[in-house]
């Protein structure tokens, strides 16, 4: 016998507080880790953390600094630095690591675009990062929404230079063509870890896809920066970051990051080993020798620290290698 219970349309009740992350409830406990001492970030205690966040909710906006828990939000907000993540702050998959809400997401904002484009003039961005939940329930994905984005932007902030974080896009037809058409300045896309991770890791993602994703966005447009990142401490062995490493390049991929993973919760995938920031900076060596034009690796990385300085010193690097 299956009992369904509607808890769309009965009345909620006090005792109804949804957790965060239905699908992990179940699942048994995973003790968290005591953090190395290099992994160590100071509490934002600045005015201009507290500047950023009241821009941040008068324009009713989301970022993935706070969704995702990120350990670099007190450095990047004391800057004036945000990512902000569009399309609503709940996301159709349930990957192991995340601690992004998961569950059915709301109706898109018609006004986000404008609220975005509002809060990078306002904050005066040099360089922004779109990101967004996945959504599997939209035909095209989100894509249109992340062209209207970056065109709001681009009208009211037209020296700001735009970096868009996407979701996978599988099975939506014409949607990385939507948002290549937009013209961000840095295309980014995670393969967040290696493939025999994948199953237990992320589930309701596809590594080839991702890859073929990436590889696609520079047959569409071969001057569009492409970058790509993935997090390490997962169970994953150094050979098989090196394989990772071919995979992308041969996607022509120009950025990689390398960040250590850390575990939201005791729900989340645990913590299998806390990588030493020598052996990063062996992975850093190895990236470049194998021919990207940039790579972040350190145990606070994420695809979106020092996106700014980043873009900058991608943008060098190229015309290095051409001789410009």
């Amino acid at each position: 016998m299956v009992t369904i219970v509607d808890t769309l349309n009965r009345p909620r009740q006090k005792s109804d507080a949804r957790p965060r992350h239905p699908e992990k409830e179940h699942r048994p406990d995973n003790p968290i880790q005591r953090k190395p001492k290099w992994i160590r970030v100071k509490a934002p205690t600045s005015p201009i953390y507290r500047e950023t966040k009241d821009v941040v909710r008068s324009n009713n906006l989301v970022t993935v600094c706070e969704e995702a828990g990120c350990p670099n939000i007190g450095e990047c907000w004391s800057k004036k630095h945000a990512s902000f993540m569009i399309l609503g702050d709940t996301c159709t998959r349930a990957c192991a690591f995340c601690n992004v809400r998961t569950g059915m997401p709301g109706p898109i904002d018609p006004n986000e675009p404008q609220g975005v484009a509002d809060a990078v003039a306002t904050m005066g961005l040099e360089h922004v990062v779109i990101t967004s939940v996945d959504r599997d329930d939209l035909v095209d994905g989100g894509a249109k929404h992340f062209a209207d984005v970056i065109s709001a932007i681009r009208k009211t902030s037209p020296s700001t230079t735009v970096e868009v974080l996407t979701p996978d896009f599988l099975r939506k037809n014409g949607a990385l063509e939507t948002v290549v058409e937009a013209k961000p300045d840095v295309f980014n896309h995670n393969l967040e870890t290696v493939p025999s991770k994948y199953l237990t890791v992320r589930p309701g993602a596809r590594y080839f896809h991702s890859i073929r994703l990436l590889q696609k966005t520079k047959e569409l447009d071969a001057e569009m920066f492409t970058k790509s990142g993935i997090m390490v401490g997962l169970g994953e062995v150094r050979n098989e970051v090196l394989q990772l490493m071919d995979d992308l390049r041969a996607a022509d991929v120009d950025f990689l990051t390398i960040g250590q993973y850390l575990q939201p919760s005791k729900k989340h995938h645990p913590v299998m080993s806390f990588v030493t920031p020598e052996e990063f900076k062996g992975y850093e060596r190895i990236a470049y020798a194998k021919g990207f034009l940039k790579v972040s690796a350190s145990p606070l990385t994420r695809s979106s620290h020092h996106a700014g300085e980043d873009f900058a010193d991608l943008r060098a690097a190229r015309k290095a290698k051409l001789g410009h």
